[in-house]
């Protein structure tokens, strides 16, 4: 097999979640949209909770790659503010359906919600402690915000009119930038 058929795979199986729901995601069903037979396809994911994983890791990858361009430096040099920064403008955007479903579908499975815990506090940490920094509340709170408009972008029947979403992500970014 070409080494891209494990992309292929993945990409296969979050057009079939698209398109029908994660109850729809089997082996068959992956195998089918990716061009592949069904061993083909058990090689590379020999379950369906492996291929789940996986979907879940290659979802938050191709996000982290989404916030490493915005960030537009290295992520070890980057301040809490400017990686908060990043994750408000691209998450802030919106995900697809598929995205959605695969969130919705690890919140009852700590191995997958792991996944994007591990993704989220990379980017924007709870705060720490019981008596939190103001700063790191604000930036919680513009995660928490940017989550909560991304969730609206994926669930919504229709879009925010023109402007809208970027006052708001505008207005979310507000809580990253330094205090005055």
């Amino acid at each position: 097999m070409r080494p891209s058929s494990r992309h292929q795979i993945l990409e296969a199986a979050v057009r079939v979640v698209e398109r029908a729901g994660v109850t729809a995601l089997t082996l068959d069903a992956a195998a089918a949209e990716a061009g592949l037979t069904k061993p083909g396809l058990m090689y590379h994911f020999p379950t369906r909770d492996a291929l789940l994983a996986a979907i879940q890791r290659h979802l938050t990858e191709a996000l982290d790659r989404d916030l490493r361009a915005a960030l537009g430096k290295p992520f070890e040099e980057a301040t809490a503010r400017e990686r908060a920064a990043a994750y408000v403008r691209c998450c802030g955007q919106g995900g697809g359906r598929a995205d959605f479903a695969f969130m919705v579908a690890s919140a009852t499975r700590p191995e997958l919600a792991r996944i994007w815990d591990e993704f989220a506090d990379r980017w924007a940490p709870e705060p720490p402690g019981p008596d939190p920094d103001p700063e790191a509340v604000d930036l919680f709170l513009a995660r928490l915000a940017a989550d909560g408009l991304w969730l609206f972008h994926a669930t919504a029947q229709t879009a925010l009119a023109p402007g809208v979403a970027e006052a708001v992500r505008d207005r979310l970014a507000a809580l990253t930038d330094p205090a005055p």
